[in-house]
């Protein structure tokens, strides 16, 4: 008998990229088959995003693209924009059969067995389910680095975000099933994890043994781990032990990302954020005087309501004074069920798109500076994929999550490399390998598709 077939199209961060890992799992478990051939799938899902502007426009959008060009699919939703629209989507989009928000990705079986036992429509959009974190199955895009959810939902007030209404309230998983997943993937493989979450150095341990940096420690001194990443953090918990921990563990990455999202205290103060720049600056500070250099990424909004001339330039004098190796830039645009709702957007689109226009060349030439000083080190590479301009060219990341491309045989993949580089851009680093060749690996291609948006570390409406 031929399988069921399944696709899943994914928007937005890693945290949605691993939810529909987690979703995959379940499906795979259910006994589907995922394919990356959307005419072939009799199941196709639709992983949302709510951070972009008019996020539910584009998803209903695509639901009708999708209506006509397959029609007779059965079609699911899930997400972000899943939880905020809700049954609204049977409504408007009667292709619809689906409807999941992200703390009831457990219950997917359930609902496709109802699905299957011949009712036309199902939803879960519950927020308080302490079961939200992982799957009974991950199948993940990954076969070398592995997301890890720990921390659910946030419990900031910021006035532009709408992350607390569509992900709930923050839940974290304990430690211990943190660490039993870390060593499970270990034996599954993996040599790098991502511990994930909205605010991930929010972290609360339900069994009270770790604090997040302590968890980060832990975590890094699991046999076999190569490699621990977080993201994304909150600047008003970001505290000096991360540092500290970040300097006792070589196996924590010497990369942060603190998104800032504004330059200016005022403008913070309108966004709600509790932190002032000078706060700010003090964080980054004493980031900067650990003895790994640690690299710094962060999130910024252009355009905020009231966001006057010299509040901007407060923004574009912190890229100076910062160095980020890495910016995400975005225009200010309104979110449903945020305060920012109801303030006066009295930047004009003109000239929030301008500001984001100089703002974004000026990091370019920030970055092209910046990296313009790894030219001859030697770096170590993850080698996990290809290059996205030569699909015969190798890429990997430094631990400071610089990309680095380079020629080299396919058994590499999966493999710690030493690379010198050797030429540099705004984005990657082109280099050389100085390690001797390796044999007996092989790459497993993902089995879910991701948009080409790609995916964030964080966004205006995350932390």
């Amino acid at each position: 008998m031929e399988k069921k077939k399944f696709y899943i199209e994914t928007f937005g961060c890693a945290m949605n990229v691993h939810d529909s890992e987690k979703v995959a799992g379940a499906l795979i478990g259910m006994g589907y088959e995922a394919t990356q051939s959307i005419e072939e799938a009799g199941l196709v899902l639709v992983n949302t995003c709510s951070i972009r502007e008019k996020a539910s426009e584009k998803v209903f959008s695509r639901l009708g693209a999708l209506k006509k060009a397959f029609p007779g699919k059965k079609v699911g939703v899930l997400g972000c924009v899943a939880q905020q629209e809700g049954a609204r989507f049977f409504q408007r989009a009667p292709n619809v059969h689906l409807v999941v928000g992200s703390a009831s990705y457990n219950n997917i079986p359930h609902l496709i067995r109802e699905l299957e036992s011949g009712k036309n429509r199902v939803i879960d959009i519950h927020q308080d389910d302490e079961h939200c974190f992982e799957t009974e199955v991950t199948q993940r895009v990954n076969p070398y680095r592995a997301y890890l959810t720990i921390i659910e939902g946030c419990d900031n007030v910021c006035s532009f975000c709408v992350v607390p209404h569509t992900r709930g309230p923050e839940r974290s998983r304990p430690s211990d099933q943190v660490i039993a997943e870390v060593r499970r993937l270990v034996d599954e493989g993996y040599t790098e994890v991502q511990l994930l979450g909205q605010n991930v150095n929010s972290y609360r341990d339900p069994l009270a043994k770790y604090s997040f940096a302590q968890l980060l420690g832990t975590v890094a001194e699991v046999e076999g781990i190569r490699r621990v990443r977080f993201a994304t953090s909150n600047p008003q918990n970001f505290v000096r032990e991360i540092v500290d921990a970040i300097n006792s563990h070589p196996a924590l990455c010497n990369a942060v990302h603190l998104p800032v999202q504004s330059g200016s205290t005022s403008v913070l103060r309108r966004m709600r954020r509790e932190y002032t720049r000078e706060e700010y600056q003090r964080k980054v500070e004493y980031i900067k005087q650990s003895p790994r250099g640690i690299a710094l990424s962060a999130d910024v909004i252009v355009g905020f309501p009231g966001e006057t001339d010299t509040e901007f330039e407060e923004t574009l004098s912190l890229l100076e004074t910062v160095g980020y190796q890495q910016l995400y830039s975005f225009i200010y645009s309104p979110r449903p069920n945020t305060e920012s709702l109801a303030m006066i957007d009295d930047v004009s689109a003109e000239e929030k798109s301008r500001r984001l226009a100089f703002l974004q060349n000026r990091q370019r030439e920030l970055q092209i500076e910046r990296a313009k000083s790894m030219v001859g080190k030697v770096v170590e590479v993850l080698v996990d994929g290809f290059s996205v301009k030569d699909p015969n060219t190798l890429a990997g990341r430094t631990s400071t999550n610089y990309v680095v491309n380079f020629s080299g045989p396919r058994v590499l993949l999966g493999r710690y490399v030493k690379v010198r580089v050797m030429k540099s851009g705004a984005n990657s680093l082109v280099g050389e390998s100085i390690d001797p060749l390796f044999q007996g690996n092989t790459f497993s291609s993902p089995m879910i598709q991701t948009h080409p948006e790609g995916v964030e570390l964080g966004g205006p409406h995350g932390n």
